[in-house]
């Protein structure tokens, strides 16, 4: 009842065991606390929190617009209601070193098991759009060294992605993930890798896990869990999957009732009451609410 049962310094220390094992982990976007509640249900490894997720929500672009305030507060709201890991997007770090360094100490005190930052100018733009520009290596690995001083809890995941593939290429995608490992990066995400060959060049090149992300419409092709692992991938998400789902289906009803004037057609494709109770423990809380707190001897 209410919220996750497991910590969130044992969701990270469990996060770390499973990726020191060599597993691959799935972890789906949860646009909000409730989808991470299914997401859990369904048997995943873990969460992920989008930064292009929490701007659509909020109707906003994908180009770094939302604040730190805005992205710690949802990425907690999603952590605390799962017992999975929760991984979240976090942008360039919002700001400079000093920035960065806040942005993780924050995001340590909102629960979640880990983060990414990302090597692109701000403000920052989708990584699977033309036009990306990135940061010099010195300021990307300064970026990470702020990350890796900063968290308090040595199980925090500081991972460092780089969108240097889109403008110079793999080679120095390559070289720059390396370079990232040096500074204190515990995985590395590369963006926007063009096939399986890619992915394996850069699992093959460092010592820590590698990130795929497998988003819809997308520079990458969009390849299954056995195919990512045969190439040396360890995490892998689908960031806006379930948002474009849910979105879809949003519109297809909004549709129906306009044309017909009323949903009835659809209620079969809905999730039911009994369902949406289910996920939020209707039932846990209706015993708290009766066998305790309105308890009469």
């Amino acid at each position: 009842m209410l919220y996750s049962h497991v910590t969130p310094s044992d969701k990270r220390a469990a996060l770390r065991a499973r990726l020191a094992a060599g597993e691959l982990l799935q972890l789906p976007g949860a646009f909000n606390p409730l989808s991470a509640r299914l997401i859990e249900d369904k048997g995943f490894d873990g969460v992920y929190v989008s930064g292009a997720v929490i701007s659509a929500d909020l109707g906003l672009p994908d180009i770094g617009l939302t604040t730190l305030t805005e992205v710690a507060t949802r990425a907690g709201q999603i952590a605390r209601m799962t017992n999975l890991p929760a991984i979240v997007d976090a942008d360039t770090g919002f700001g400079e070193p000093m920035n960065v360094a806040r942005t993780i100490q924050t995001l340590e005190e909102a629960g979640v098991a880990g983060c990414h930052i990302e090597d692109q100018v701000n403000p920052k733009r989708c990584g699977h759009l033309d036009g990306k520009a990135t940061v010099d290596l010195e300021t990307a690995t300064k970026r990470i060294r702020a990350a890796v001083d900063a968290r308090r809890d040595p199980n925090f995941l500081v991972m460092a992605r780089t969108d240097v593939r889109a403008s110079d290429g793999l080679a120095v995608a390559i070289d720059r993930a390396k370079a990232l490992v040096d500074a204190g990066a515990d995985a590395i995400f590369p963006e926007a890798m063009r096939d399986l060959a890619e992915f394996e060049a850069v699992a093959s090149a460092v010592d820590v896990p590698v990130l795929a992300n497998m988003t819809e419409f997308g520079k990458s092709e969009l390849f299954t869990r056995d195919q990512l692992a045969a190439v040396g991938v360890q995490i892998v998400i689908y960031p806006v999957t379930l948002l474009r789902s849910a979105m879809g289906a949003a519109e297809r009803t909004l549709d129906v009732i306009r044309e017909t004037g009323t949903q009835d057609g659809v209620v079969g494709e809905m999730q039911t009451r009994a369902r949406l109770y289910e996920l939020v423990d209707y039932a846990g809380y209706n015993h708290f609410d009766t066998e305790i707190f309105t308890y009469r001897p």
